[in-house]
């Protein structure tokens, strides 16, 4: 991504315009300092001040991240840079901790991404302006800063949990970049020093607008019992990870523009991934205002977007999980897909232990693709090619654990998903969107789009193959725009216009 004009950024910086956070750094000559274009600090002089496209960007030159307005809270939009697919992939696998551990390299990265590692070098450095390396190394030093100012657990953990090799490389890092050791960066308080065990509590920001209402709503229609729950604004679940589990309480701060997530796991190497399909979930690093501006260009979308500023594309907690929702969902009602998920769980969910649940009302994680493939009977009564697909598709699961990744483009996304017995275009599509989190995925066979697209053009019905011509002006944001279809689908309002 090209950084706006040089003018244009230090006007930014001046006036320290919120809609550039997350999008451009500033790293000041006379401090050896970079900040976001927010902070609270004096403006330093223009010809000070060199910006960047990425927080590893500013790293990579040798400066350090600033500890008042701490970049590491910045909306995390660098998935968002430029055009590129590729650098976007690489980007989530990164988070979740690709980079990080023994055997990790670049060459991997790239090969699972099916392009030559030179290749992929060159995209980092054309959109982000530094290496894999260097933005998987500034992930870690920003993640671990973000826990010692936002949390209590000791260092140790901090430097486990952040994907360091070691203890001493953490306390050497953050000396050279600092100057001083990592435990001198955390203001003391009275409180006591609690475990993960006990819960941490992070909060991750976004770009406002964030309708907040809308997919909290669209969660909670779907909540699988005893795994997921929505009370009081609160969206709670259950979590499993490499033979851990756990839960988190995720809550909103509109003030503050972050969501707050509480996280209850006993394994701390697994924070980086149970974030990352946090801000999966909730879609936080959504460019929202341009993805808005975008489709508000298409006359009969525009009043869905102005009635309904910020909404987001829910993704799914896991590809698996996602996967046996949709085709638990086929040509059936969200009622009694949830009624049948909640079977599934009842029958095969692993119990979680009372000591790692944070609600009385969560009792079970969902169950892994490995469970479910190795269970003789899935024990559901449904249609036997229904109960074939979920054997082949947690069978398929196991053998490629790269089956909800992104990799290569939207087309061979949809082919890959379509090969697994009874994956159709619609179950396809709708995995691709939220498991997989194409953005352009579009399912234009679904029934609630085919209506609401009718509506908004005042005619009396319309077909699967004129709504996708119609969805090409909405490319690349297609998933965007089904997201507004479906909360504009007619047939949810009640007799006084009340969504049911």
């Amino acid at each position: 991504m090209e950084l706006p004009d040089r003018a244009v950024c230090y006007r930014a910086l001046q006036s320290r315009d919120a809609r550039f956070d997350g999008l451009i750094f500033v790293a000041v000559k006379s401090t050896g300092i970079y900040c976001r274009p927010i902070c609270p600090a004096r403006t330093a002089l223009s010809e000070n001040c060199t910006f960047y496209a990425s927080a590893a960007a500013a790293q990579d030159a040798g400066y350090r991240p600033c500890l008042r307005c701490r970049p590491e809270t910045a909306p995390d939009l660098a998935s968002w840079r430029g055009t590129s697919n590729t650098v976007s992939r690489a980007l989530a696998l990164i988070a979740e901790g690709a980079l990080d551990g023994a055997g990790a390299s670049v060459e991997k990265l790239a090969e699972r991404l099916g392009v030559g590692e030179r290749q992929m070098r060159r995209l980092f450095l054309q959109h982000l302006g530094a290496s894999p390396l260097s933005v998987a190394q500034t992930r870690r030093i920003l993640f671990a800063k973000q826990l010692i100012h936002e949390t209590r657990i000791p260092m140790t953990e901090v430097a486990v949990a952040a994907g360091f090799g070691s203890v001493r490389r953490f306390n050497e890092t953050f000396q050279n970049l600092f100057h001083r050791p990592p435990t001198a960066l955390r203001r003391r308080k009275s409180a006591s020093q609690p475990t993960v065990d006990d819960g941490i509590t992070l909060r991750l920001r976004y770009r406002p607008p964030y309708d907040w209402d809308s997919i909290i709503g669209f969660l909670q229609a779907r909540a699988i019992p005893e795994v997921e729950l929505v009370e009081n604004g609160h969206y709670l679940r259950t979590v499993e990870m490499d033979g851990f589990t756990g839960c988190i309480d995720v809550s909103h701060q509109p003030e503050r523009h972050n969501i707050c997530v509480r996280i209850r796991f006993p394994n701390v190497k697994s924070l980086p991934a149970i974030v990352a399909r946090v801000r999966r979930l909730f879609d936080l690093g959504a460019d929202i205002e341009t993805i808005d501006a975008h489709l508000s260009s298409d006359p009969a979308l525009a009043p869905l977007i102005a009635k309904r500023p910020g909404l987001r594309a829910p993704g799914g907690w896991d590809g698996f999980e996602l996967a046996v929702r949709a085709i638990l969902g086929q040509q059936i009602s969200v009622v009694a897909a949830r009624r049948l998920a909640g079977q599934i769980v009842a029958l095969h969910g692993k119990p979680v232990p009372n000591a790692n649940v944070c609600h009385a009302g969560l009792s079970r994680a969902f169950p892994t693709a490995k469970r479910l493939a190795k269970v003789k009977s899935i024990g559901l009564g449904m249609p036997t090619a229904r109960l074939a697909a979920l054997k082949a598709l947690a069978e398929t699961a196991v053998a490629d654990p790269n089956l909800f990744r992104q990799a290569g483009n939207i087309e061979e996304t949809i082919d890959r998903l379509k090969s697994i017995r009874g994956v159709g275009e619609w179950t396809a599509q709708y995995i691709a969107l939220r498991a997989v989190r194409e953005m352009d995925a579009f399912p234009s066979t679904d029934v609630g789009l085919l209506r609401s697209a009718a509506a908004i053009d005042r005619t009396t019905a319309i077909t699967s193959t004129d709504l996708l011509d119609r969805a090409e002006a909405w490319r690349p944001w297609r998933a965007y725009a089904a997201q507004h279809l479906w909360a504009a689908d007619p047939t949810l309002l009640n007799r006084n216009g009340q969504r049911a």
